[in-house]
């Protein structure tokens, strides 16, 4: 839980904050749900002496295409959800052990490619994925409903 906070504080730039208990708990119930689950992984890096470093997580998508096919083809992808490691602890090869984990998981259960999303205000993400031979292939934006139902009103 500590890891995808921080994560959200990064990826937002807010200041560190502490989860209220509420939240806690929804997150800890959505923690065990996806540990139960198996087309989702989580992953998590420790090392000697200095605890856990890193975690990871994986959900895996299926779709069937709505156009008329001469085969029940099923699309099948890899959605990397978060990647956290700590900062003293990067450059060390953890980020691709845990991503090298999910990208086998991914794989054995027939996954043809591997999708994630990330703040465009997060350049160190944008490097790394990059350079792993991510492409961005759209671009996703949101709003507010309410907002949304003023505007249309």
């Amino acid at each position: 839980m500590g890891f995808l906070a921080k994560l959200a504080i990064h990826v937002s730039g807010s200041p560190p904050l502490d989860l209220k208990e509420a939240e806690q708990n929804r997150l800890m119930d959505a923690l065990k749900a996806n540990l139960q689950s198996p087309h989702r992984r989580i992953v998590v890096a420790e090392l000697p002496d200095v605890g856990l470093v890193g975690m990871g997580d994986i959900a895996l998508w299926s779709s069937q295409n709505i156009w008329e096919q001469a085969t029940d083809y099923v699309h099948h992808s890899g959605v990397i959800d978060d990647i956290w490691v700590e900062p003293e602890f990067r450059s060390l090869g953890i980020f691709k052990a845990l991503l090298r984990d999910l990208v086998a998981f991914a794989d054995k259960r027939g996954a043809q490619e591997l999708v994630l999303e990330y703040s465009a205000s997060n350049k160190e993400a944008k490097t790394a994925w990059t350079r792993l031979g991510f492409v961005t292939t759209g671009v996703r934006a949101s709003a507010f409903t309410h907002q949304l139902k003023d505007v249309l009103s």
